[in-house]
């Protein structure tokens, strides 16, 4: 009997894990869908903002002399949408400063290291989000692959970066969002995005970070670039 009612404790455990988990898992995906809402209204916005039509693709090809210069935002503010193809349904508002407000919100989820470049500055444009909990933007980062694509809309330009490659690091190496990551006495002659989250999953013991460099924008008023209209199926 000792034996039998031990595997039913154990079951029960086992079940009760797993329906903390789902419950877990189930509440990320309703907070991620949330930000998905509040990343496709706020890009409404920003093409009010920018006098753009919101079906608009633009036909020209990326421009690489100096875009815009941006105004930085305030504490907690948002001021961008990032789209992640290669993460599929990815488009989530930018909030500055990387406080839990940003971080945990359902209008934001993404948060700008304030001390970084902002979108198209030269140096390093450094953007944070969660692994897992609070919407998760970053569960799938380590997905990304060479040359992938990451889309950075303001209210006056799209802004294109490529993935270079993936690292992974303790939580001490606050050099990844230098002006030239991991090379803080080296002046910044180029443009970077470096995005970072926890690792491994649901563990804060190390950082994953993902560095891309700028290949060039495009003005906001004249549509979504054209290749990321095609890969969210806009075109």
């Amino acid at each position: 009997m000792a034996s039998v009612a031990g595997e039913l404790l154990l079951t029960a455990g086992v079940v009760v894990l797993g329906y903390l988990a789902w419950q877990v898992t189930l509440a990320d995906a309703v907070m991620g869908e949330r930000q998905q809402e509040a990343g496709r209204a706020f890009a409404q916005q920003l093409d009010a903002a920018s006098g753009a039509d919101g079906g608009a693709v633009a036909e020209e090809a990326l421009r690489t002399d100096a875009p815009p210069a941006e105004v930085r935002a305030d504490d907690r503010e948002s001021f961008a949408v990032v789209h992640i193809p290669r993460l599929g349904e990815f488009e989530r508002v930018v909030g500055e400063g990387t406080s839990r407000a940003v971080l945990d919100s359902l209008q934001q989820g993404l948060a700008h290291y304030e001390t970084s470049a902002m979108p198209g500055e030269v140096g390093n444009f450094a953007v944070a989000g969660h692994r897992n909990g609070q919407g998760g933007p970053f569960t799938h980062l380590d997905e990304m692959r060479l040359g992938d694509r990451v889309y950075v809309r303001t209210e006056q330009a799209w802004n294109v970066y490529e993935l270079r490659n993936h690292e992974y690091v303790p939580p001490t190496a606050v050099d990844v969002v230098a002006p030239v990551p991991r090379m803080p006495e080296v002046p910044a002659d180029g443009r970077y995005l470096t995005l970072t989250t926890c690792n491994p999953e649901w563990s804060a013991a190390g950082r994953l970070i993902a560095y891309a460099t700028w290949v060039g924008w495009s003005p906001a008023a004249d549509g979504m670039p054209a290749e990321l209209a095609a890969a969210i199926g806009e075109a």
